[in-house]
């Protein structure tokens, strides 16, 4: 349970990272602040730990000095190192540097280096305490006896308890007592408490600690409370804008001031203006065209009819005219079926465009559906010279469509296939699977150049305006076949390869509705040439354009089974 907890406390500081400036800002401060106190409190006490050692060692020093002189005064009556003067000399020298001293605190210790002494007690070679006698002999301080028996005054810092009072820092001081008999042989050792410097130091130490941490905390304070002054607008910036982004047009920020905010939100305000200014302009503009196009259709409707009616009417009688006239009754009722056809492309377009397009889905064998449309133009590739497969599964293959959208689509890519066919063979393939069915469309044509696969969607685009159309379409044929696809919630999708021809592929969920997540046809053929990296000509092309809402993933490796991923 506490690792789950310290995990969630993980994500969650992540998740604050990553997300809020102000944190980051914040944490950055602290640790800043944490690493430049500390350094100063370090700093700032290791100064004042020396200058009190200092002072102290200076002071014990001297006072050591002092006592080494007193002791050799006392003793430079005695001549040799056995003297029984010792024995009542060396505890009176002792008792008398002791009480010289104003601080009961401070033990004074004589040793001697032979056994000159070892008929006295220790009590009697240390003052006030005998304890501090064994601290002397200890072996924590074995350094400090070897450079006082080589004639030097030395000095230890040490953890003792002479007094029994507890275990207490002290500063220990040995220097050898010159006398004349006896100065090679007695050590005079001083234990001098630093009960005052520690507490001092520990005050200072303290001071420091409570000190950094309150300033730390107030720059952190600080340091929130300024980033919140610049974040802040900032955020109601991005809300802003977020309203925007969701149509509400009318949103602004408050102007406060005359500062870099303030002028921040102004430049905001006047870019959301014209923004919405610009919008609603487009908007208009396109409502304008919407209904343009729709009126015009309409209205051209009337006229079409009349001269329909009086077309049919010279057209069933072309036998009885002159050649010339019988040829130009032809070519009249031609474009007259390509007006028509305009026109209803030019209304279907205008629906698409004002939302009014309805699906009316309904299970549907899917098999006839695509073998009505190849029928459909079983003339139109007759004069094409080429010839259309239809490969569809023996089974049938039920699918919630709406059949007159998805024969009409099926029409468009065919047809469009056999445009640009150059006489070869067009294959039409189905294929199923538990949540997809895709029908794709093949020929071996033009193909289509890098870049043009983006293009063919596009109304009245044309690979090549110099070429002559086979079978007079509007140009509107794929714009609406890919309207068609969007509202099943399927994908339509393009290859093509520059004199390899091209393939569509129409991929439609098999339950209204659901969301498609692959295909059951591949979209590059399995006769495509292979991808060549840094050659700009002769690279099939692949788009995928993903007939829904979401932006298609597109990519050109033909080891991708054709899977696209809105």
């Amino acid at each position: 349970m506490p690792l789950r907890h310290a995990v969630r406390l993980w994500h969650r500081g992540r998740r604050a990272w990553r997300r809020s400036l102000q944190v980051r800002i914040v944490s950055i401060t602290l640790v800043l602040s944490l690493l430049v106190v500390g350094v100063f409190g370090f700093v700032v006490a290791s100064a004042i730990t020396g200058g009190l050692l200092d002072a102290r060692v200076r002071s014990a020093s001297k006072t050591v000095d002092q006592g080494a002189a007193y002791a050799a005064s006392q003793l430079k009556g005695v001549t040799q190192p056995g003297d029984p003067a010792l024995l009542t000399t060396v505890p009176a020298v002792v008792v008398a540097l002791g009480n010289a001293e104003q601080s009961g605190q401070v033990q004074v210790i004589i040793r001697a280096s032979d056994s000159s002494l070892s008929s006295l007690p220790a009590q009697s070679l240390a003052w006030p305490k005998a304890d501090a006698y064994n601290v002397v002999t200890s072996g924590r301080l074995a350094d400090l006896r070897r450079q006082v028996g080589r004639g030097k005054m030395a000095r230890q810092y040490a953890t003792a308890n002479p007094d029994g009072n507890g275990e207490r820092r002290y500063l220990v001081f040995g220097t050898p007592i010159n006398s004349s008999g006896a100065g090679g042989q007695l050590e005079l050792y001083y234990l001098f408490p630093l009960d005052n410097e520690v507490a001092t130091v520990d005050l200072v130490r303290t001071t420091l600690i409570a000190t950094g941490a309150a300033l730390v905390v107030l720059l952190a304070m600080v340091a929130a409370l300024v980033t919140r002054l610049v974040v802040r607008p900032v955020r109601i910036a991005a809300r802003t804008a977020q309203r925007l982004s969701a149509g509400l047009l009318d949103q602004r920020m408050e102007v406060r001031g005359e500062d870099d905010l303030a002028r921040l939100a102004a430049s905001f305000n006047q870019m959301a203006g014209n923004l919405q200014r610009q919008i609603v302009r487009l908007e208009e503009m396109s409502r304008l065209q919407r209904r343009f196009t729709s009126d015009v259709s309409h209205e051209l409707r009337t006229p079409l009819t009349t001269v329909r009616m009086a077309a049919d009417l010279i057209f069933s009688a072309r036998e009885d005219f002159e050649p010339a006239v019988a040829r130009s009754a032809e070519l009249l009722q031609a474009e007259l079926d390509r007006f028509e056809g305009l026109l209803t492309d030019l209304l279907e377009i205008s629906r698409f465009d004002a939302g009014f397009a309805m699906l009316d889905a309904e299970a549907t064998d899917l098999v006839p559906v695509v073998r009505r449309a190849a029928d459909g133009l079983t003339s139109v590739a007759e004069r094409a010279g080429c010839a259309v497969d239809v490969s569809v599964p023996g089974a049938p293959v039920i699918v919630e469509i709406d059949p007159r959208r998805i024969e009409r689509v099926l029409r468009n890519l065919i047809g469009n296939a056999i445009e640009h066919s150059e006489g070869k063979p067009v294959r039409v393939t189905l294929a199923a699977d538990d949540s997809a069915v895709a029908v794709t469309v093949r020929d071996h044509g033009v193909g289509l150049r890098p870049g043009e696969e983006k293009l063919v969607f596009n109304r009245f685009w044309r690979a090549d305006p110099s070429r002559a159309r086979q079978t007079g379409g509007s140009g509107l044929g794929l714009s609406i076949s890919l309207e068609d696809a969007r509202l099943h919630g399927g994908w339509l999708e393009a290859w093509g390869a520059p004199g390899q021809g091209a393939q569509f592929r129409l991929t439609l969920p098999v339950r209204a509705g659901e969301r498609l997540v692959s295909s059951p046809l591949a979209l590059v053929p399995a006769d495509a040439p292979p991808a060549r990296s840094a050659e700009p000509a002769g690279t099939p092309a692949v788009v995928g354009v993903a007939a829904s809402a979401a932006t298609p993933v597109a990519g050109g490796d033909p080891g991708d089974e054709g899977r696209v991923t809105p």
